[in-house]
């Protein structure tokens, strides 16, 4: 058997995915624009950012070494080699033309349904405030589906939609996913009403109306808040701590920010992403501030109002 020394297998690590499909297999790269892509074998794979993760079956990571390990199927020995380019184990041989530049996708916004009941009830029944939901559809930073009655959350650069997220509104459902041509860099937000130097990230949006209503409840001005959500989390590679895509684009359209509380979920992956921000933001005062009860801050919500069980819609099916 092969054998590789510490030295060649930490080096073998340091190659992310990108760099090696560039560098290896340019023609399994499809550019989604800016700095995403997906690969031509699996359109669910994004690569983003240094990280990739292949959504449809709940797998990520960094490296090339993972990406060859968990989804080629490769046993450990064989990726090293692989990506020494010392291995008889090879693939294809690829062309070295540049990889293939999609045009960037339409964004496509779900159909709105007449009304927005289902979508009001079932954030109520996660303990969200009436008047911040209201204040959000007014806005047009959420609203019901029309097909299936999920929730929307709606992202914007400006005026313009750019990132559209859908959650089932059914109890006993974990549908979840964005829509086509979403862009998440401009993930759901708020933006305060002052033009202050501070800035709450949450994980998802539901997390971020869930602080606001805490704000709300503390007798605070809730308007007050700068606030984004980020499209999940990943635990950071130590010696290069990346900030997540649409934290970065928060900060370079809004530099007045100079404190950031992270409110990540009180798990590893939220501890280990909020180390990876703190060390990538030397420049600003950043800190973790998780939930005092429960995993994420709706939890923290929901204990804190008495609230026990999401209400299901009657005459839904789960999907």
């Amino acid at each position: 058997m092969k054998y590789y020394d510490k030295e060649q297998i930490a080096q073998a690590r340091e190659m992310d995915l990108l760099t090696y499909l560039q560098r290896y297999e340019p023609d399994e790269l499809i550019h989604d624009g800016g700095n995403s892509y997906h690969t031509r074998s699996h359109d669910s794979l994004k690569i983003s950012n240094g990280l990739w993760c292949w959504w449809s079956r709940g797998l990520g990571g960094r490296t090339a070494l993972d990406y060859l390990t968990q989804i080629r199927g490769l046993d450990f020995i064989e990726a090293v080699g692989l990506i020494l380019r010392d291995s008889p184990f090879s693939f294809p041989e690829q062309s070295r033309s540049p990889p293939v530049m999609a045009a960037p996708k339409a964004l496509v916004l779900p159909e709105r349904n007449d009304n927005n009941r289902r979508v009001f009830a079932y954030l109520c029944s996660r303990g969200i405030d009436p008047e911040i939901i209201n204040h959000c559809i007014k806005h047009g930073q959420i609203y019901e589906e029309r097909e299936h009655h999920n929730a929307v959350f709606v992202g914007f650069d400006g005026d313009q939609p750019r990132c559209v997220s859908m959650r089932s509104t059914l109890s006993d459902s974990t549908f979840l996913r964005d829509t086509e041509g979403s862009d998440k860099r401009f993930s759901f937000s708020f933006t305060a009403s002052d033009n202050n130097g501070a800035l709450v990230v949450t994980e998802g949006a539901i997390d971020l109306l869930s602080y606001l209503t805490l704000i709300k409840q503390n007798r605070h001005n809730w308007r007050t808040v700068n606030g984004v959500s980020l499209v999940g989390v990943y635990k950071p590679r130590e010696d290069n701590p990346i900030v997540p895509a649409a934290l970065a684009q928060y900060l370079k359209d809004h530099p007045q920010i100079r404190r950031i509380a992270l409110c990540l979920d009180s798990d590893v992956a939220g501890r280990e992403a909020a180390q990876g921000i703190i060390t990538a933001l030397p420049e600003l005062e950043v800190t973790y501030r998780p939930p005092a009860n429960g995993k994420d801050y709706n939890d923290m919500l929901r204990e804190a109002k008495g609230v026990k069980n999401n209400i299901r819609m009657r005459g839904e099916n789960v999907r």
